[in-house]
């Protein structure tokens, strides 16, 4: 089963949302892998602080500029490719054209305005006995301090045909609680976990490896886990099977076409 990639066939949009520690990394990833068709789009309002430099993708010159900004200018010199960016929260910034938006976002509120505009422009639909598809897939990142998880989902069901799966459930579908996370500066210092070094760096190659799949026709997956501290990735396929265990026998709607009913 391969999730569809029929957003690649004409001019498509890749928005990273959130530029900080994974989505920094995913910013330089996605300047060299992403095709000359496509273009780039960094969001970010949070400004570089002398705390970031030991683990996001900042230099001291960078200290007190916009991250998406800061990121735009230099990929766009280093890659010789334009990169779009915005100052504004995610929730005031307009992405219209098909494509993939990674959110590597840290709260909730984020995470619930990002659901919002994939809901609103993904086109999926039955026509004539068979799904046409103009999907924006939503790649969500987050981590602690040694483990992360990627969640791919795009539309309230899943659709499968065949060997294409054509939706996945949001990933706040997929994991409620990430709805729950409070933004940083309403936790407290208990609630804001430590963060190692490397585990931004880990995860972020991880994302780059899903887009590259995603815009190649090669993705399986609907969940990756990653745990530094015990050296394993744990990859969730996207099966009909999968998304039953994931969201309950009762919850949501599967619609299923000559599948994978593992």
């Amino acid at each position: 089963m391969q999730l569809d990639n029929s957003f690649t066939r004409g001019h498509f949009t890749v928005t990273v949302a959130g530029c900080g520690g994974t989505g920094g990394f995913v910013a330089e990833g996605l300047s060299r892998l992403l095709p000359g068709h496509a273009s780039l789009v960094l969001i970010d309002h949070d400004r570089v602080e002398a705390r970031n430099l030991t683990r996001q993708n900042f230099t001291r010159e960078d200290l007190g500029q916009f991250k998406s900004e800061s990121l735009a200018r230099r990929l766009a010199r280093r890659y010789g490719r334009p990169i779009a960016f915005s100052t504004f929260p995610f929730a005031m910034v307009q992405v219209t054209t098909p494509g993939m938006i990674i959110g590597c976002v840290d709260n909730g509120l984020a995470r619930r305005d990002i659901a919002a505009r994939v809901k609103g422009f993904s086109t999926i639909g039955l026509i004539n006995q068979g799904y046409v598809s103009r999907p924006n897939w939503w790649v969500d990142a987050g981590n602690g301090e040694n483990y992360g998880q990627l969640l791919i989902g795009n539309s309230d069901e899943a659709i499968f045909e065949k060997d294409i799966c054509y939706a996945l459930p949001l990933p706040t579908l997929q994991r409620p609680e990430l709805l729950a996370q409070a933004p940083p500066q309403e936790r407290n210092c208990v609630q804001i976990a430590e963060q190692g070094p490397t585990i931004n760096l880990a995860l972020a190659s991880l994302v780059l490896e899903v887009v590259r799949r995603l815009i190649e026709g090669s993705c399986p997956w609907m969940q990756l886990y990653l745990d530094l501290a015990e050296g394993t990735l744990h990859a969730v396929p996207a099966t009909p099977g999968a998304v039953t265990r994931i969201l309950g026998m009762k919850k949501r709607k599967t619609i299923q076409k000559g599948g994978d009913t593992r």
